[in-house]
Order: C-alpha cells, then structure tokens, then sequence
C-alpha cells in the first residue's frame, strides 16, 4: 500500500507519519529492491505493555504497523528504535465492532486501548499533534491481541513461551520515573497529552486482570461497559 493512501480501517490518512527523510528511504529502497510488506508499517506508536497473568512484568513497546484490511491492522513490536533493536513479538488491533462478534473463549486475549489513549500513554511522537489526535480518535476502541515472543529483552535468546500481554488500564502501573525516562527520550510529555485528549473522552480507571481468562472492559470495572457522564 502506498504511503499517501488512506488507513482507511481507522479513518487515519497515512501522509506525515513517517519524516520526510525516512519516507525517501524507503521509496529508495522499495524502488532498488521491490516493495515488501516492511516498507508499509509506516505507521510508529510507542506505548507500555503489561504481561497478563503477571503486571509486575512491564515493557516498552515500539510498535511499527500496517493496515491488513477494513479494520484490522498488525504491529511488529520492538524493544527499541535504535541499531540492533530486539522484535519481542506481534499486535494484531481489531475494531470494537469486530471484537463484539468473537466468542469470549477468544475475547480473553484482547486487550482494550481506551486507557492507553485517554491517559496519554499510547504515543505517536513523529506525527503532528492534529494527526495524532484524529489517528487516537480512530483508535479509541479498538482492541489489541499482543503475544511476545522474547519474554525477557535481555536475555541473549528468547527463551520460554510467548506471553500474552496486555494494556495499562488505570493511574499507577506505570511509574512516574519510567514515563520520564520515555518522555524525555522520545520528546514528548504524556501529562500534557493527556490534557490536550480530554476531549476524547474520560480516563477509566480499570483494575487489571485476576486470571488469563478475565475479559477486558473499556471504561468500567461493572456494569454497562460505557463512560461515565460528567
């Protein structure tokens, strides 16, 4: 798919969200050697996942995706941006429309993003701050599938089973200290992000799951699974 056509899965246009200089690059690269599936996951997003059946266990995740079709993307999600950086595993985002029509037995390993959006922790640092909100906009209630293939980045191989990972979904589990170290790296503030979405909709305050078969919720703990009026 060409750079400049529509994501159209999320209402999202695919112009700005690489630089200028990367862009040329890989229209270098996909005119010497043919375009690849690679040279499409144009789109970068930065965000922490939590692995499920343990959220002592927390990672940076630097996602790198594509759209597939009408409402599914798929992510290549690494360690890092930097040389040598590590691929921990794969995220597949469906619409909330899709994820309704799964039987729960499937369900349970889809994380939701509301949290992540309205909180400011899921980032896109190379697009302006009016195609990052209208790219959130899109992504509000989608749902992501994440398994990691590298459990543990730093071991010299990826050792053991992939680990079902899941999404931040309340104030706390991501400490001041690592969103700083982010932050700063990146070049970006989650607070003030998370000021300039309020329009998005309220921060749900999820607790996280007690088992590999919990179901996630989007916006309440109970209830009906919708946000909360002012």
């Amino acid at each position: 798919m060409d750079r400049r056509e529509a994501l159209t899965a999320f209402g999202v246009t695919a112009v700005g969200l690489a630089s200028g200089t990367s862009a040329q690059a890989d229209h270098g690269a996909d005119a010497a050697q043919g375009a690849s599936p690679l040279s499409q996951m144009h789109l970068y997003l930065c965000a922490f996942h939590i692995a499920k059946k343990d959220p002592k266990l927390l990672f940076e995740a630097h996602h790198y995706c594509m759209p597939v079709a009408d409402e599914v993307h798929q992510c290549v999600i690494f360690d890092s941006t930097g040389k040598n950086a590590r691929i921990l595993g794969v995220e597949y985002i469906i619409s909330d429309k899709l994820y309704r029509k799964l039987p729960d037995a499937e369900k349970k390993y889809y994380h939701p993003h509301t949290y992540e959006i309205t909180s400011g922790l899921l980032v896109a640092p190379r697009m302006k701050a009016t195609e990052e909100n209208k790219l959130m906009e899109g992504l509000l209630t989608t749902w992501g599938k994440t398994w990691h293939t590298w459990p543990d980045p730093k071991t010299e191989l990826p050792m053991g089973e992939p680990l079902l990972m899941w999404s931040a979904s309340k104030d706390g589990q991501i400490s001041d200290e690592i969103l700083a170290e982010r932050d700063k790296r990146l070049k970006v503030s989650t607070k003030d992000i998370r000021k300039r979405r309020e329009y998005i909709g309220p921060v749900p305050q999820i607790e996280p799951p007690k088992s590999l078969d919990d179901i996630g919720r989007q916006w309440t703990n109970e209830g009906p699974d919708e946000p909360k009026k002012p």
